[in-house]
């Protein structure tokens, strides 16, 4: 495939052979992708078994190394599912493609994250050969229920009660110059707006479910948030990300729902979003009263994160960073990521350190294979800075 890589060449094997095996998130069986890593896991004598959700579907893959001594133990985190693929026309090679072109390798889950499995897999087969000089233990949890939304593999891996809690993760999201240290969290909520429901010809004048969900709309995009405060760099940020109401052009509908999706900060947490959205519901039925009022139903809370850059494991992979030569600034995401769920058990994580990309769940999705050497070598300094203590 590729000759420059030396033996790094066999982890893009590895990549290649995944992403030819399309995996797209709520579409596709996981388990052909998942029986690829455990044929080549096996046959590096390597331990792994899969993880379950609670209708036994599989979800994840999971690698476990115990040391030889005693010490915390520490996860490596790549997904293994992908984003759809879009319109294949627009692509100008198959999203299934798995080859290497001009240096940089093709397909859908190139970069999120089919390249940083292979690469910790490989991670984990050097460590293997010397568990016995490590300390505590690492696990390397390929996940097959990222790209849902559902984060089905993280979730299984921590609900798993024969696996050891990790002290922290790295999650092996792509991009060179960055480590995610943090992101903000988010309080999402549906809202059912209520009116009086009739005909739109009708001499009786009504007010509709659709005209008041456009009016709390209004409300919402006009309600003030504070800014970026302290140490978190970002502010909070409302958005309203869907409006579903009305059946036809005669019938004035008597429901419409909206979706607010708030992403909170330390200063503007889930209790305030929550009560920004009754406020604005409530301010509505005020001024424009209908049979039912306004519902808000809470339908999921992530906290917010940030690790102070000498916490580990940031400490560790910003430190392995510097070692090799690079400069890598560690940054809050303004999108939530898998980071927030391990957050919200108490879990540290970085994301966001791996090979520069180009149609990240675009058209033409591909890494860049130049700079594996050196993530590899970041990575690894990372994981045994860690075991060895």
């Amino acid at each position: 495939m590729t000759r420059d890589l030396g033996p790094l060449t066999a982890v893009v094997d590895l990549a290649g052979e995944l992403i030819r095996r399309p995996s797209r998130a709520g579409l596709d069986d996981p388990a052909p992708v998942l029986a690829v890593l455990e044929d080549w896991l096996t046959g590096h004598g390597l331990p792994c078994r899969r993880l379950h959700d609670g209708t036994r579907r599989p979800v994840a893959l999971l690698v476990e190394i115990a040391g030889g001594r005693p010490g915390p133990w520490w996860a490596l985190d790549a997904c293994v599912d992908t984003a759809p693929f879009g319109d294949e026309t627009a692509w100008s090679f198959p999203p299934t493609a798995g080859d290497v072109v001009d240096g940089r390798l093709r397909g859908r889950g190139a970069a999120d994250s089919k390249l940083a499995a292979a690469l910790f897999c490989h991670v984990a087969a050097e460590l293997h050969g010397r568990a016995d000089e490590l300390g505590g233990g690492l696990a390397v949890l390929l996940d097959a229920d990222e790209h849902t939304g559902g984060f089905g593999g993280a979730r299984a891996y921590l609900a798993d009660p024969d696996t050891v809690r990790p002290a922290g993760v790295m999650i092996g999201y792509p991009g060179l110059d960055e480590v995610v240290v943090g992101g903000r969290g988010l309080w999402r909520a549906g809202v059912a707006v209520h009116g009086a429901s009739g005909h739109s010809g009708s001499r009786r004048s009504a007010v509709g479910a659709v005209s008041r969900a456009a009016h709390l709309v209004r409300l919402l995009d006009a309600a003030p948030l504070p800014g970026a405060a302290g140490s978190f760099p970002l502010p909070p940020k409302l958005t309203v990300t869907y409006c579903h109401g009305g059946e036809g052009f005669s019938a004035v509908p008597d429901r419409c729902e909206i979706g607010v999706d708030v992403r909170t900060t330390p200063g503007f947490g889930a209790g305030a979003a929550e009560d920004l959205v009754r406020a604005a519901a409530s301010e509505l039925d005020a001024a424009l009263p209908a049979p039912r009022p306004t519902e808000v139903t809470a339908m999921a809370s992530w906290p917010p994160y940030r690790l102070a850059e000498d916490e580990e494991p940031a400490a560790a992979l910003l430190g392995a960073a510097a070692g090799q030569g690079l400069t890598v600034r560690a940054k809050t995401a303004g999108p939530s990521n898998i980071g927030n769920l391990l957050a919200a058990e108490g879990i540290p994580a970085t994301a966001g350190f791996g090979l520069p990309y180009e149609g990240l769940h675009g058209v033409d999705e591909r890494v860049h294979l130049a700079d594996l050497p050196v993530v590899h070598a970041v990575y690894r300094r990372a994981v045994l800075g860690l075991l060895t203590g």
